[in-house]
């Protein structure tokens, strides 16, 4: 017997898969309840039963979204060898999604939240504190450049990592924007060129 409220064939990653592409596209604030049970093929009753709150499925959302479209970022600082390599193909892997004609524009983490209310604080300030990881993440990556020898002694991976946020959120406006692949690219060749002065 199907779980009451619960439809028969109701499968939870795909429709939170969808949810994902909803705040994604419309932001917190722009996603309406209605907007995502149409996307995700549930009823209301079904998305309470299955994820909580219209808040809590957007932090199921924000999860999933670090696990595949957004986890660009993470894998680069984790795996290129030089920090140099790791902010080359973070930045050039996320413009590659930024624009995919098949996903929403830009990066959820950065757009879903650029609009609030005080009474979605709380979401605004999840959002803000997932890009303060970021920036963390890229400082940690510059440290351990300097640490292997590949940056410059004294180099300020602070500043730096400061930049190369501030570059990654900017890219993401602009994609929303519709600024194509190849601007976004020029304006990541400039941005290399701050790095490559710190370079060994």
């Amino acid at each position: 017997m199907a779980e009451r409220g619960r439809p028969r064939g109701f499968d939870r990653d795909v429709a939170l898969r969808r949810a994902m592409e909803v705040f994604w596209e419309r932001g917190y604030d722009g996603a309406s309840m209605t907007d995502l049970t149409t996307a995700m093929g549930i009823n209301s009753p079904s998305l309470y039963a299955a994820f909580g709150d219209k808040e809590a499925l957007f932090r199921a959302a924000v999860e999933l979204y670090g696990r595949t479209e957004g986890s660009r970022t993470a894998r680069a600082l984790r795996e290129e060898p030089t920090a140099y390599a790791a902010i080359e193909a973070m930045l050039r892997d996320n413009i590659t999604v930024y624009t995919d004609p098949g996903l929403p524009h830009g990066c959820m983490v950065v757009l879903a939240g650029a609009t609030y209310t005080t009474r979605t604080a709380a979401v605004r300030e999840f959002l803000v504190e997932a890009r303060r990881h970021t920036t963390a993440d890229i400082r940690a990556r510059l440290d351990r450049g300097v640490a292997d020898g590949d940056l410059k002694p004294g180099t300020d991976s602070a500043a730096l990592a400061a930049f190369y946020s501030t570059v990654l959120f900017g890219l993401s406006i602009q994609a929303r924007d519709d600024v194509d692949h190849a601007e976004l690219s020029a304006t990541v060749d400039s941005a290399l060129q701050v790095l490559s002065a710190a370079t060994t």
